[in-house]
């Protein structure tokens, strides 16, 4: 039984690598900082009550499946990407859309991080409010 476990869970992970074109540092590093983000975001509802996605601030199990469903999302741009990629003989827009998601990622750890207190430089509190007042 174990071993049909892992080789069913071996069988889903090829496929999905497959699909997303691969597992270089490009799709490693964008689900490195999903999950990086998925964490602070649940650390900032959770432990600090301080979540912009719920109106108490506090967890929500509505608010983290739709944080998970995004993220499901952003990988399914990521394997249109790939398969553009494939259509049009090139190699750089799978990778343009990892490096873009994981800017916003980024970001959004930031903002995460933020929320909790940790300290951050002027610079970068001031970009996160330009983009806060953009995005409004």
């Amino acid at each position: 039984m174990k071993n049909w476990i892992i080789t069913a869970f071996g069988a889903v992970g090829a496929f999905l690598t497959g699909l997303l074109g691969g597992w270089d540092i490009a799709v490693q590093t964008l689900v490195i900082v999903m999950a990086i983000d998925y964490i602070t975001g649940l650390l900032v509802a959770g432990v600090f009550h301080k979540s912009r996605k719920s109106d108490t601030g506090r967890l929500e199990s509505g608010a983290g499946w739709k944080g998970l469903i995004r993220k499901i999302c952003t990988l399914m741009v990521v394997i249109v990407g790939y398969r553009i990629d494939l259509m049009i003989g090139t190699d750089y827009l799978r990778d343009a859309f990892c490096l873009a998601f994981t800017l916003n990622e980024a970001l959004s750890i930031t903002e995460n991080l933020g929320l909790m207190g940790v300290p951050m430089p002027e610079k970068i509190k001031n970009a996160l409010e330009a983009l806060k007042k953009k995005d409004e």
